[in-house]
């Protein structure tokens, strides 16, 4: 399993030589310019948490390109639908075996509006369970005691968890998350993007570390091996 960050809550995870494109928000985003070029970044599946712009900015716009599908809640699959993007649409509890392995929606306490004001469904985070590893990506979240369902049904091998406060959890809660998802290795995302979200990173790795948790950030556009966590 190979893992590449885009930037803010954007990551491509290379599973069975199929890629997965999570909340692609790319030529938006300020920190991401002159390092990735959207127009290179591989997709056979786009995965959607929420509808907010600077998780689904580029996602049109790379599926047309790739044909890659979406899958997201009910609402945002329509809404890609009437542009004639296909997609795969899900909702909160349900799970779905795909090529890669299984997919499954998970709760998210946040709030969900399409780039154009209309619903984007309920907020979601996503388990993914797959023969090179499992995997939780919250999505944007606050901290929420339905987390610790999670462990009952998959093991997990790392997690993807926002810490940047304001609209999500911050470290320490995000610290807590992670305990309660019982993993040992964190990769933050949805901070340091703009003003409202910028972080003190030596106090979000110490948050984590009292947890005995690793917090590894990525650079945007760095690559690595799941197993190098």
């Amino acid at each position: 399993m190979r893992i590449t960050y885009y930037g803010h809550a954007c990551f491509g995870v290379e599973i069975a030589s199929r890629h997965l494109l999570f909340d692609p928000f790319i030529s938006g985003n300020p920190k991401a310019r002159g390092l990735i070029d959207p127009s290179t970044v591989p997709a056979d599946f786009i995965l959607l948490t929420h509808g907010h712009e600077d998780h689904v900015l580029d996602a049109e716009t790379i599926a047309k390109r790739t044909g890659a599908k979406i899958i997201s809640n009910f609402e945002i699959v329509s809404w890609y639908g009437a542009k004639g993007i296909e997609g795969h649409p899900m909702n909160v509890g349900g799970s779905w075996q795909f090529p890669f392995g299984k997919v499954k929606m998970v709760s998210a306490i946040h709030s969900s509006t399409m780039p154009d004001g209309t619903t984007g469904g309920v907020p979601a985070g996503f388990v993914i369970e797959s023969p090179e590893g499992n995997f939780y990506i919250a999505g944007d979240t606050s901290l929420t005691y339905d987390m610790k369902l999670i462990p009952l049904s998959t093991k997990l091998d790392f997690a993807i968890l926002p810490i940047g406060d304001n609209f999500t959890m911050n470290a320490e809660d995000a610290a807590i998350a992670a305990e309660w998802v019982e993993v040992e290795r964190v990769i933050p995302c949805h901070y340091d993007t703009f003003g409202y979200i910028e972080i003190d990173k030596t106090q979000a790795r110490s948050a984590f570390a009292k947890r005995t948790i690793d917090l590894h950030f990525l650079n945007i556009g760095e690559t690595i091996e799941a197993t190098e966590l």
